[in-house]
């Protein structure tokens, strides 16, 4: 028995639009109920979000098959990836990639040997369903899928080198912090901005990359989706519930 297909990497090679949210408020029943929404896939954020190994595992065994399931890293560390990955993880996004080298690296700590250097401990964990998944170290390779963030300047210049490395899925833009490195904090929909997102994201397809970005303002989302990008991202779990209740609030 092989390691569970994983849908959103398959989806990713369609060339369709799945439609995400971000989760970020670090609790399972949260991620279950916005499972449960009907978004394509969702974004479980280790970054910013109060998240740690445990919280994130809850997450995903309450996500479960519902939608696919992404985990934001908080960052390129190789011993946390391959503990997210351990726990179930098959989609992992890593922040602030700044070279084609760091995207190598990352690339290594997704794969089991030869083509990279995850460790060998599957069979203590939940990815193999402790151990119940014999061919788990032979197939995993195959299902699980790296998605980079690029969202500064330099990540930007390095653009190329970062497509031209195999084993990376997509790139994300992030559009926000390279709003702040651009001199423009907090105006992601600044002109100048913009220019450099489309930009982004054109040479991400173009290279045969998914493209992915996430924004909650809705004339941008449908001009992504107009594009083709592969993995959008139209808000979040706090923004939704935050909006919801003024909505109601003020209806009295």
């Amino acid at each position: 028995m092989p390691a569970p297909t994983n849908h959103f990497k398959a989806r990713l090679k369609s060339g369709e639009t799945q439609i995400g949210l971000w989760v970020s408020m670090g609790d399972a029943s949260v991620a279950e109920l916005c499972a449960q929404a009907g978004f394509d896939w969702l974004v479980i954020d280790g970054e910013h979000g109060p998240n740690d190994l445990l919280s994130i595992r809850d997450q995903l065994r309450a996500v479960g098959t519902t939608t696919s399931a992404v985990v934001r890293a908080r960052d390129d560390d190789r011993a946390f990836i391959k503990q997210l990955l351990d726990v179930g993880a098959q989609t992992i996004l890593i922040p602030m990639i700044e070279s084609g080298a760091q995207a190598r690296e990352a690339v290594r700590s997704m794969l089991y040997p030869p083509h990279g250097v995850r460790g060998i401990g599957a069979a203590l964990a939940r990815a193999s369903a402790y151990n119940a998944i014999p061919d788990y170290l032979h197939t995993a390779n195959d299902e699980v899928c790296l998605l980079l963030q690029v969202e500064n300047r330099a990540g930007v210049a390095a653009l190329d080198d970062i497509l031209a490395v195999e084993g990376v899925d997509g790139v994300f833009v992030g559009p926000a912090d390279l709003a702040a490195d651009m001199g423009f904090i907090g105006n992601p929909g600044a002109p100048e901005v913009q220019a450099v997102v489309v930009d982004v994201l054109t040479r991400i397809r173009a290279a045969g990359k998914a493209a992915g970005i996430l924004t909650s303002d809705r004339a941008l989302a449908q001009s992504y989706a107009d594009m083709g990008v592969e993995f959008l991202a139209v808000g979040t779990d706090v923004g939704t519930l935050v909006g919801g209740l003024k909505t109601l609030r003020g209806a009295f």
